[in-house]
């Protein structure tokens, strides 16, 4: 404290004090002088305390997600607060460029992934920094970066068209979908997710770095969900419609579940992708101001679920089962056969990994409407025995499209986890 502010302080204690006093003390940190050494103060200070314990920084086991591994973090982690999405298309030419690009950004990704800076700084200060700096001294905030080719990758420039995937190619054009060039596509996509903003969006941006001369962002999206502050039950979050989104995901720690669902096989027709995932892009604008000046029975025929409970309508529970031919007292089935669940579901026989996040871009400058909805990310073993045939059903009877629009669309095959000394993609090459 400065003291100046100190004989203020000692002035005003001196004399009865106004509200102005009080508020001024509050401002320069007088308060807790003229708290402490009262019973008023001493509860204050508990109150402190206590507040401090529940937030106490994680231990370093518990904000980490190590990056090497079978398999890649980010696709059965559990879903953190934030993510920031890139796709990257690649400006350079030659097989030689694109390993020492994945190379550079696994010894980047490992390195953030650990809270750590990119790099090693020069003595030289008038040499711009390794790193972009503006995650210094914040912690690794269970930062998880998530790295995938586009079918766009497997062409002439780089010598792998004999490397794709027989079914991995561009998704067909689905009923009713409004795509925006945008937001399409890209060589290279890149997941990052982190219980902090600014650890992700530092993530993005000094991968972007590392990879000018070689390749250029082609669109980044942002995105959130509830945090663990606002939730710390963890509860399945809700959409920008109000409902809980991912409630029927399969489990991600049976292994049995994630190697049926989710993980590529050796045998499924590339090798290289054993361990690794099919990853479905989507943004989905809501029409929010319509969905507004909807009834409550309205919505919950359009989802086929309880807003309050995430229930399926007839049920109690959100994760009771969903029973289609279950009827009210009239004889009417209590879900719609064509809201968003019913289809979705369907027989059951069709399962996918739902990793989605809300997005908000500010204001639609043509309808002056919000610009909002949901990046909805997928993770499957096959696109087109999963993904493809639930969402062509979807875009040809689902109630919801009253009220989204698809706009964007990108697929990645997500390589397998990189081991140390290796780096991601390398079973590619």
């Amino acid at each position: 404290m400065s003291e100046h502010n100190q004989n203020s302080n000692d002035s005003i204690l001196k004399k009865p004090m106004t509200r102005r006093d009080v508020l001024r003390l509050a401002g320069t940190g007088g308060l807790g002088l003229l708290l402490g050494g009262s019973a008023v103060g001493g509860m204050f200070a508990a109150e402190s305390h206590r507040k401090t314990e529940a937030a106490k920084v994680p231990s370093a086991s518990e904000d980490q997600v190590p990056f090497y591994g079978q398999h890649q973090a980010g696709i059965i982690t559990p879903a953190q607060n934030f993510i920031c999405f890139a796709a990257f298309d690649v400006t350079a030419s030659g097989s030689n460029s694109l390993q020492k690009l994945f190379q550079s950004w696994t010894a980047a990704a490992a390195a953030m992934a650990e809270g750590k800076q990119v790099g090693e700084e020069s003595s030289n200060h008038n040499l711009p920094p390794v790193d972009t700096g503006e995650s210094v001294g914040l912690t690794p905030s269970r930062l998880t970066i998530t790295f995938g080719a586009g079918p766009s990758l497997f062409d002439d420039r780089f010598g792998l068209a004999s490397k794709r995937p027989p079914a991995f190619k561009d998704l067909p054009s689905f009923n009713g979908e409004q795509l925006e060039p945008q937001w399409c596509g890209g060589d290279i996509g890149v997941q990052v997710c982190a219980d902090d903003m600014q650890v992700a969006f530092h993530a993005v941006r000094n991968l972007a770095r590392i990879a000018r001369g070689k390749a250029v962002l082609r669109w980044v999206q942002e995105g959130f969900q509830r945090s663990t502050q606002a939730d710390p039950t963890g509860s399945t979050p809700r959409n920008l419609l109000g409902f809980k989104d991912g409630t029927v995901n399969p489990d991600v720690n049976s292994a049995q579940d994630m190697n049926k669902v989710v993980w590529a096989r050796g045998n499924d027709g590339a090798a290289w992708m054993s361990g690794g995932s099919y990853m479905a892009v989507r943004r989905i604008r809501m029409r929010i101001e319509v969905w507004d000046r909807s009834s409550l029975k309205d919505q919950e025929n359009t989802f086929g679920r309880y807003r309050a409970s995430g229930a399926p309508l007839g049920a109690k529970n959100e994760f009771d089962p969903v029973d289609l031919s279950a009827k009210d007292e009239k004889g009417n089935p209590h879900i719609p056969a064509d809201s968003h669940v019913a289809l979705a579901r369907g027989d059951g026989s069709i399962q996918i990994l739902r990793r989605s996040y809300s997005y908000s871009g500010g204001i639609d400058l043509k309808t002056g409407q919000l610009d909002a909805g949901l990046l909805f990310i997928s993770y499957q073993r096959d696109l087109f025995k999963q993904f493809v045939p639930m969402q062509q059903k979807l875009a040809k009877s689902d109630r919801l499209n009253e009220y989204i629009l698809h706009v964007g669309s990108a697929v990645f095959a997500c390589f397998p986890g990189a081991s140390k000394g290796g780096y991601i993609g390398d079973t590619l090459f």
